[in-house]
């Protein structure tokens, strides 16, 4: 009897021990099929590049888990659902588009999970914050956009973007660069992720006459404005934003893209930087280890967002391992109040400082502009 009880304590402690200090677990939700695919897929590939990185942090082994939510908000729901409640991840990944994402932090500060979104949103935190987001927010993406603007002598502006969260995003921020008297913001069209025609939409921005016309779209859809302007012969100048820098939009786009100036993360031009730069050392990093996971160079600029949420989720994870195990509530905590202690970490897209209460946390070392040039990006500093 009294072996039986020693067998039964050590069997419950080794339980107990592993279920706790097993392995890190990362719940990754991205959209590998649906509207967002195009952008979907390259986040997945950079989670990819992540784990090839490093796969191990303070001893302990990391467990990948990654899910498709095919482009649909209800999905991303579902999945984050499981990746906690049944997974048990300690902090989740994602996603590829803006209603996804938003819908993952709602899941997220539920369950009391943190999360790095991977998308630029609005978080509206109601109580306690357990989500950030890594990429630069949109009214700094269409800021330094809106300064380039002034420097090429574009006053007046013709908008078309998407019908959702991320077209609200762009536009917002368009407007309040028209606030501070950069631009004037004369249209506000906007067309479905899924739409195969502008027409309607790119007449009614060339009746204002506009100077220059801001594209809030993305991926592949992103090119479709462009496509239709080139049809009607404008000649005006293009501009965007990071979220049109996708080998897709360049294909798609072509002659009709040419030209288009978008704000974006340093690493696209990795090359093309000062060796003293934050950037490009990591970025050179990513690039070799997105080789060896994918087989194939890294053409886009949406993996490296996944591969710097990887970073912020490294450094956190380093610390919190000293306060609590993984697999417990505690650490989970724990991992949630060390990322928002993240100070001067350099990124393949910015130097990332957190704190409670702000969504993102980066400044204007987290963005260039760059030019399409024969099918190439090009640094226009």
């Amino acid at each position: 009897m009294r072996a039986f009880k020693l067998l039964l304590s050590l069997s419950t402690a080794l339980a107990l021990t592993t279920a706790a200090s097993a392995e890190i677990r990362v719940g990754f939700v991205t959209s590998l099929s649906g509207a967002g695919s195009s952008i979907g897929i390259p986040y997945g590939r950079g989670a990819a590049a992540a784990y090839e990185y490093r796969s191990e942090v303070g001893g302990e082994k990391i467990r990948l888990i990654q899910l498709d939510d095919g482009s649909d908000p209800s999905s991303a729901t579902r999945n984050t659902r499981k990746l906690v409640e049944e997974e048990k991840v300690d902090i989740l990944i994602g996603t590829a588009t803006a209603p996804s994402t938003i819908a993952m932090a709602a899941v997220a500060g539920e369950l009391k999970t943190p999360m790095i979104a991977v998308s630029p949103i609005n978080l509206t935190a109601t109580g306690e914050q357990w989500a950030i987001a890594v990429p630069q927010p949109a009214t700094l993406l269409v800021k330094v956009v809106a300064d380039r603007m002034v420097r090429d002598g574009v006053k007046n502006v013709g908008f078309i973007g998407f019908s959702d969260a991320w077209g609200d995003l762009v536009y917002t921020g368009a407007k309040a660069a028209e606030q501070a008297g950069l631009i004037k913001v004369l249209t506000n069209e906007r067309y479905a992720r899924a739409d195969t025609s502008v027409t309607g939409q790119i007449l009614k921005v060339m009746a204002a006459r506009p100077d220059g016309v801001l594209n809030g779209g993305s991926g592949t859809q992103g090119a479709l404005p462009l496509l239709s302007l080139a049809e009607r012969g404008y000649k005006g100048k293009n501009y965007g934003t990071v979220a049109l820098i996708n080998p897709d939009f360049v294909r798609v786009g072509g002659k009709a893209a040419e030209g288009i100036q978008v704000s974006a993360g340093p690493v696209i031009v990795a090359e093309q930087l000062p060796d003293n730069h934050f950037s490009k050392k990591i970025s050179l990093a990513f690039r070799e280890a997105y080789q060896k996971a994918n087989n194939m160079p890294t053409t886009d600029v949406f993996s490296a967002y996944a591969f710097d949420g990887w970073l912020i989720f490294l450094g956190a994870a380093e610390r919190a391992l000293k306060v609590a195990k993984p697999g417990t509530p505690e650490f989970r905590t724990a991992l949630k109040d060390e990322i928002f202690k993240t100070k001067e970490l350099a990124g393949t897209h910015a130097v990332y400082n957190f704190k409670p209460g702000e969504t993102y946390g980066v400044d204007d070392r987290a963005l260039v502009i760059v030019k399409l040039e024969n099918g190439a990006w090009k640094y226009a500093p």
